[in-house]
Order: C-alpha cells, then structure tokens, then sequence
C-alpha cells in the first residue's frame, strides 16, 4: 500500500551544526531562554535535550545563583544520558561533572536512593540524577524549603499529568507554589497523551516555552532525505501478513501488539517464535542473547533482539548489547512490546513496524522517532501501521472500524508535526508585496490578537489538533459525509471552546482559522508554473493570489486520508467502514441545518428535485436528513 503521508526533507545540515559553543541548533534555541525561572522544551527524539540542560544548568550554577541540580529521569536507563560530559572541548566554558556516587540511576551504591538523595542537599556537591520515582519518594520527607535555590529538571516531562492521582504533578505545584526553585521541563513528545493536562493553566502559564519542531530536526539533517507513514490492513491472524511487508533487509524494530489487544494472539512468546520462523531457521544464540537467523530464501545471516523475553537477565544481556551497537551490521531486526520507545538509540534504524492501533500519540511519535534518527545507511525511514481489517462477521466491528479509523487520523496528526509550517497573514486589497518565503497571505484571515492565542499556535498547536482529530464527533464527521463547513465552522470551534474556555468568541474565531488553514495547507501540494504558485486543496488548483478563506473553510482538511483509504481495502470492507460510520452519525443541529440550507437550495435548483435519502453520496443524504430536521423543528415552533 502507497503511503499516506510522505514528507521530504532539504538536507540543510543546520539541526546537526554546532557554533562557537558546541551547541547544536536546537540547544542554542534552549540556551538563550537559560535566565527564565521556569522553562519548558519540547524537542524531538535526538534534537540533544539532554546537553541542552547541561548547558542551561551548569549557567545556573555558574551566574545565576543556583546552588544544587536535581536531575529527574522516569527511567534508570535514561539516567545514563546524563553521566560526565566533556563540553570545554567544544568551546564551552565548563564540563558537566556529576560525582557518580549522586548518579542515583547508576549507582551500586545499596545505600536507600531518598537517604542518598537527603545526603546529597546536605553536601557540597552540585548536581544529582534520580527517577521520577525516588524524587516523589524523597520529596515526602523533605519540607519544600530544602528545594530552595535549586534547579529541579523534569526529563521525559508528558509523563507529569495535573491529574491529583499523578505525584510528580503534585510535586511541581508545591514547588512552584512553596519555594524559589527553578524548572526545566522537557519533552520529546508533542501531545500529553491523554487528556489530562500536565500542569493546571494557571501553572503553565507561569513557563517560558521553546518550540523545537520536529520538521526543523529532519530539514536539518545530512543524510535524511524524506519519511513515509503507511499502512497494511490484514486478514486473520497479524503474522500472516508480515511476509508482505517485513523486509529483513532494511533495519526494523517490528512492535507487536499488547496481549490486551484485539489484535494480540494472547501468547507473545509464540508471536515472537512465529516472525523468527517465517524469516528463517535460528542458527545459534550467542553469548549476548542475540538470535542468528539464517534467512530462508537466501541464508543470509539476521540478527534479531529479543526484547519480549521476560527473563530479566536475558533480556539485561540482550539491552546492553543493543546500547554498545557501533555499525550497521550489529543488527538488523529488534523485535518489542512496550520497549525501544524512550532512552533508546538504534541511529542505523530504517523501518518502525508497529501491529495494531496505538491510543497514545505521544507512543506513536516516540515509535517514529526510533526510525528518524539522521544516519549515513539510509535517506528514507518508514513507519507502517498494521491493521487489522473490519469483519462483517466479527461482533467488534463497531470497534474495528473506529479503531481503523483512529490510526489513520492518527498519521493526519502526524504529518501535521512532522511536515513544514507556514506563517499565516491576512492579504488586503491593495496588498502588492510578495510572501516573503514560509509566508501565506490569505485574503479575510484574521491575524492572531491576543498572547493567549499566540502562546497556543507556538506552543500547544499540536496538541490542539490532536483533541480536535481524536474527538468522537469529529471522527464520525470526517470521511465526507458531513460538509467541511460544518467541521470546519461548527465542530472545531466546540471542540476549541472545551478546551480553552477562557478564550472570548474573537479568539476562538481566530484560532480556529489559524488551525483550519493550517490543516488544510499542510495537506496540499504547491506548485510553480511560470511566475505564478498554485495550491492544490483536494481537488481544488488555486492561485495563490486568489487564496482566501471562505475557499479554505469548504475543504475538508481530513479527506484524503480517507480517499486514499478507500482505493486501499476492497469494496466489502468500504461499505462495512460506511455502515459502521453512518450507524453512530452526528445528530442534526441548527448550526449545521444553517450551513446545509444555502447548499440544498443550490441542489434544488441544479437537479429540479429535493435531496434523496437513498442516495450514493452521503452529503445528498445529510441534505435530506437537514430539510426533515428542519420540518420537524418548524412543526414544534407551529405547536408552542
């Protein structure tokens, strides 16, 4: 199957240069935000956030008055990330030093972490990693006070949730509220994950954000040249459809399903024996419990690392080995289930193969980061998604056919994170200067005004899109049955209004324009002919000079996606899909009857009938269902 999305890349270089001070693009970004007391970073996989906060910590402790560094990582295998790092060299002017003995997450030290932790504000030294957890453990028995003048980082920050269930969420407030530590927040991911913030608005307001996209990570790159997001929907059982798309030539972590899933066969020691069995005969384990595959067609040897094994000392074997890999020919297949996600580093990695629909957003981008990271073996990286296919006969089908659809809207969301951004400006009649490059100017946009919808844009874009394509109506809404007006002018501004209530209707008007056009521009194609640019919208080709937004608000921005699904899966599977869809429709309000009553007078006068409810299209249907509502509604105002 073609690929849904594919985005090219420019090889600039730019995200992987470093100036005067060895620091990388994305850490100079970071740096020269170093004097805010609270400061939140959100930067791709490999962007460098760990240097990033040796940097930024090390001008606290030196010129900013910080006495201590608390380090807190949500894993120990992360911690390493953080050991003694040589930055002078590079043109820095200190090294980051930690005393291993306060490395809490490498330490042998048998000594309880807490009282190793209260030892180290009692002590001299200066810098300190732990988990999440030995921080929560250690913050209930300290007062507040004892945090003063200290920089508190948060590494792998969307595990932090505002929800009062979640402890390190608590942690940072009573900091924030208590003493006059300073935070560094950070994170790779571009979505909380659920929808749970992770601080209160009030909270988060109080952070200096730096927005590092992951677009200006892979432009920025030497080798990387473009990234392709697809999909495989299959019959059956999963393995049975990875002979068509596992390729044991191109370097793989292939994730198979959580044994709570549909798709799971409950025996994942069995699934693992099933892909060993169909790419080859195990030759021999070594020493480091890697699998020697001899491959059936050729006798090619592939190694593969098991990381499903639940023995922890195999697998300790097997993740050690994988940390120490220096070539391309070190491995050729990782085979996981909930690991080589975050804290794991494979550069060499071509394909992310994951089976079954993954909830999380913020599990999606950190599967796709494993594949993006920038290396001399390859300039395509690929993620595909296998699908199981609905089944007329299964009683999940409802389930399925969600399911289906989630994981597509998932890579619509995506391509939204890992594609180029434009700025948007309004276009005014005697407007005769030319976008400057990066620039759209739109004619009736309306210009962001107030800082609250600007922070949002710049730091929270993405998140927004991710309720607005992962909320129920929505998703009923955009295989086409619904007219793009109403997802664009009814949907999206409610959705928006749940989320940001403090937001007045001017806001939410611009803020919605903004993410509509946005969505819609990324998803189409800009082509120069002559000295004039064309942009094609679904299956609109406009001059750019002519853009403007009543034209962008009648484009569904999401269709495609569902367009080129239905070219992919047989005519028996797109009706069960429609019928699934048209089974949980959106109930008919006065909003969208509004928007529909222009466009069935238009019908009306084209065809010289009414709409049909035993219509093929479905939009013809919804017309019907509009002028049955609103008959309805006249008939209860007549008996008031």
């Amino acid at each position: 199957m073609p690929n849904l999305v594919e985005v090219h890349y420019e090889q600039t270089g730019a995200s992987k240069s470093t100036n005067e001070f060895g620091m990388r693009q994305m850490q100079q970004k970071a740096y020269e935000q170093r004097d805010a007391r609270y400061l939140l970073l959100k930067a791709p996989p490999a962007s460098g956030k760990s240097r990033a906060l040796m940097f930024i910590a090390l001008d606290k402790l030196i010129n900013q008055g910080i006495k201590k560094v608390i380090v807190a990582v949500p894993e120990r295998s992360i911690g390493g990330s953080f050991g003694t790092t040589d930055l002078k060299s590079n043109g820095f002017y200190s090294n980051w030093e930690p005393n291993q003995k306060y490395n809490l997450c490498t330490t042998e030290d048998n000594k309880s972490k807490v009282e190793t932790f209260k030892e180290f504000l009692e002590s001299d030294e200066k810098i300190l990693i732990c988990t999440h957890a030995t921080l929560r453990f250690a913050f209930d028995q300290l007062n507040e006070s004892k945090f003063n003048d200290t920089l508190l980082a948060i590494d792998e920050f969307h595990h932090v949730s505002a929800d009062g269930e979640n402890r390190l969420g608590e942690v940072l407030r009573s900091l924030i509220e208590k003493s006059n530590c300073h935070i560094v927040a950070m994170t790779g991911s571009y979505f909380r994950g659920d929808s749970v913030p992770v601080l209160l608005p009030e909270d988060e307001a109080k952070f200096t954000k730096v927005t590092y996209n992951y677009y200006e990570q892979l432009n920025g790159y030497e080798y990387l040249k473009s990234l392709g997001i697809g999909y495989h929907f299959y019959q059956g059982r999963y393995t049975s459809a990875l002979n068509e798309i596992l390729d044991t030539d191109k370097k793989t972590i292939l994730h198979i399903p959580n044994v709570n899933s549909g798709e799971s066969t409950k025996d994942k020691h069995r699934e693992v024996g099933t892909i060993l069995d169909i790419i080859g005969r195990v030759k021999e384990i070594t020493n480091d419990g890697i699998i020697i595959l001899k491959r059936h067609e050729d006798g090619k040897l592939i190694k593969v690392a098991d990381l499903v094994n639940d023995d922890p000392k195999e697998r300790d074997k097997v993740v050690s080995y994988l940390r120490n890999i220096k070539s391309v020919d070190d491995m050729d297949l990782i085979i996981a289930l909930g690991m080589a996600k975050e804290g794991f580093d494979w550069p060499y990695c071509e394909h992310a193969l994951t089976v079954g629909y993954r909830s999380s957003l913020t599990e999606i981008i950190q599967i796709i980061g494993r594949a993006t990271r920038d290396s001399e073996n390859k300039t395509t990286s690929q993620f595909t998604n296998l699908i199981a296919q609905p089944d007329a006969h299964n009683d999940e089908v409802k389930l399925s056919v969600n399911n289906m659809l989630k994981a597509i809207t998932s890579s619509l969301l995506m391509e939204q994170v890992l594609a180029p951004s434009f700025k948007f400006k309004p276009r005014f009649p005697d407007d005769k200067e030319p976008p400057k490059k990066g620039e759209l100017k739109i004619r009736g946009f309306k210009t962001p005004t107030s800082k609250k919808v600007q922070d949002i844009i710049e730091s929270d874009l993405n998140d927004l899109k991710a309720s607005i394509l992962q909320d129920e109506q929505m998703l009923k809404a955009m295989p086409g049955n619904i007219e793009p007006e109403v997802i664009n002018e009814v949907l999206i501004p409610k959705i928006i209004k749940v989320k940001y209530p403090d937001l007045n209707e001017e806001e939410i008007e611009e803020l919605r324009q903004y993410v509509v056009v946005d969505s819609v521009v990324r998803n189409a194609e800009i082509e120069t002919q002559g000295d004039k640019k064309f942009i094609r919208m679904a299956d609109k080709f406009i001059n750019l000079d002519d853009l403007n937004i009543d034209l962008i608000n009648s484009i569904n921005p999401f269709q495609q996606a569902f367009e080129i699904l239905s070219k992919q899966v047989t005519t028996g599977v797109l009706k069960i899909i429609q019928e699934a869809i048209e089974a949980t429709r959106i109930k008919m309000d006065f909003e969208e009857a509004s928007i529909l009553w222009p466009k069935i007078q238009e019908f009306i006068k084209t065809h010289g009938r009414e709409p049909s409810k035993d219509s093929n299209d479905p939009k013809e249907r919804r017309m019907y269902e509009c002028i049955i509502y609103l008959k309805e509604e006249k008939r209860k105002r007549a008996n008031q």
